[in-house]
């Protein structure tokens, strides 16, 4: 008898249940969304390096170590992000890759430079080497995120790879001019203009012609393709132009030629990652960090995020042909990492004025946009640049 009442119960049940069977697959999705914050990984392996360097301060290694270390990831991470962009692909979106990569990081770096003299009361010199430290978006963190399992069609994803990809020859001169500037008493803010023309003309003249090399070569092994990246990245440098230009540049050029150990590749930029954000976290010891530094960071973070950023592309985006959501998605997914790290640790290294604080107020702002923003970027992905048509999963 209990039997039959208790079939009877599940009977009349699931006609009630079947029709919202939908609406409750949806709802426990979103909740488990909201629950479970996908925070990067890169995230992870900064904050458990800078854990173990405290714990184990004989793990930390110098600024210059760390500085070639990730000098040779980013090297790899570029020419692979480069190479998965594709010539064509970025031709569709030259003009705001271009725009933001340029004239954006200039005008960022300028907002937060105000910002950091107006409101965290910097003089003007600290507060610019902050700005051009914290301008350029990540090729690191961006390539990692976006290809995250997240469909992004259209010229959204190739803007953002190609903006972080297009930026860090501009951060890079502008903090070189201001450390001259700050270092050198007959230097003016002239010699980071002249640094920027020939970091990008040099570097880009460079990695075309290791593009073409590379293509007549038609994509050789990925070890000899690794010997010519190196080759390409040390020419750049040497003629005082920017490596990370000509290997990103380089990647673009054979992009559309099908490698023969593509996965590979994918696999050795995503391990240069790794080892890039765990020799940055090693140099701080996050429990040394005051509240103050940390107060500024946070704020930083915000003024970037919630002001400087959408003023910015949303102006340089404005004549750009782009769904709403595609726009905003673009404004969130500036995402920082190991480049700003690595531009502050520049200041340690040359012994500028303030430079362990400016180091230490960068990791704080990478940190909090890596979680965040890297963070958010799945739901931001499926809400804003989901392609229309398609339906929420």
């Amino acid at each position: 008898m209990r039997q039959s009442r208790r079939i009877g119960k599940e009977q009349s049940f699931l006609p009630n249940y079947a029709p919202n069977e939908r609406k409750v697959r949806t709802f426990c999705r979103a909740t488990g969304s909201v629950a479970l914050l996908r925070i990067p990984p890169s995230a992870l392996f900064l904050v458990a390096a800078a854990v173990a360097s405290d714990l184990f301060p004989s793990l930390a290694p110098s600024i210059s170590t760390v500085e070639v270390i990730v000098t040779v990831a980013l090297v790899v991470i570029l020419y692979d992000g480069g190479a998965s962009i594709g010539w064509r692909r970025f031709r569709a979106a030259a003009v705001p890759i271009v725009s933001l990569g340029i004239l954006g990081t200039f005008a960022t770096a300028g907002l937060v430079t105000v910002f950091a003299h107006v409101a965290l009361g910097l003089g003007w010199l600290t507060a610019g080497l902050l700005g051009a430290a914290i301008a350029p978006t990540d090729p690191a963190v961006v390539f990692s995120v976006l290809r995250g399992g997240h469909q992004l069609r259209g010229r959204t994803r190739t803007i953002l790879e190609g903006e972080s990809g297009a930026n860090d020859p501009v951060g890079i001169a502008l903090m070189l001019g201001l450390i001259a500037f700050a270092t050198h008493a007959d230097a003016s803010f002239w010699i980071v203009v002249r640094v920027l023309c020939e970091q990008v003309a040099i570097g880009l003249l460079v990695g075309l012609a290791g593009g073409f090399v590379e293509r007549r070569l038609l994509r050789v092994g990925w070890l000899r393709t690794l010997v010519l990246v190196a080759i390409v990245y040390v020419v750049a440098d040497l003629a005082h132009g920017s490596g990370f230009l000509a290997v990103f540049v380089m990647g673009l050029v054979v992009g559309d030629i099908e490698a023969p150990s593509q996965s590979l590749q994918d696999r050795l930029a995503s391990a240069a990652e790794v080892v890039a954000f765990v020799a940055l976290g090693l140099t701080v010891h996050i429990s040394g960090i005051a509240a103050g530094r940390w107060a500024e960071g946070l704020a930083l973070a915000a003024f970037v995020t919630v002001v400087a950023r959408p003023a910015v592309v949303g102006a340089l985006l404005a004549p750009v042909r782009l769904r709403h959501g595609e726009r905003l998605f673009v404004i969130w997914g500036g995402l920082k990492g190991a480049v700003p790290i690595l531009l502050a640790a520049f200041a340690v290294t040359h012994h500028v004025h303030d430079a362990a604080r400016i180091y230490e107020t960068v990791f704080v702002v990478v940190l909090a946009s890596v979680v965040v923003q890297g963070g958010t970027i799945p739901a931001a992905a499926r809400r804003l640049a989901r392609p229309r048509g398609a339906r929420a999963g």
